[in-house]
């Protein structure tokens, strides 16, 4: 996260959250996964409900809804599941000149 030291009266305010949502998928012994990574930005208004920074559990929890309150988390559920999906049964595949040698993907 970052935070302005102070703003507005308050300490520690934070402006930016940076995450990462992940998804995975067993298949055939194997396990698939996928992660979106982001940031979201936040503006703290003088006034405003504040919730002031701790580093504990509780308000991770505080953050976590922030960014479920923000991003549009079904449609990131539903890209890591699709992305998921073309790892355990692919559509698409590269194809190389024999003269490139390629170093073929590792099974």
């Amino acid at each position: 996260m970052n935070a302005h030291i102070q703003s507005d009266g308050e300490d520690n305010v934070i402006y930016t959250v940076h995450y990462r949502y992940s998804g995975s998928e067993e298949s055939g012994g194997i396990i698939y996964s996928d992660t979106n990574i982001g940031t979201q930005s936040y503006t703290y208004v003088a006034g405003e409900p504040f919730v002031p920074y701790e580093d504990t559990e509780a308000f991770e929890a505080v953050v976590i809804g922030w960014l479920e309150g923000s991003l549009d988390v079904p449609a990131m559920q539903a890209s890591i599941a699709a992305n998921i999906e073309s790892q355990i049964a692919p559509v698409n595949e590269d194809l190389y000149f024999t003269w490139q040698n390629p170093v073929p993907p590792a099974e």
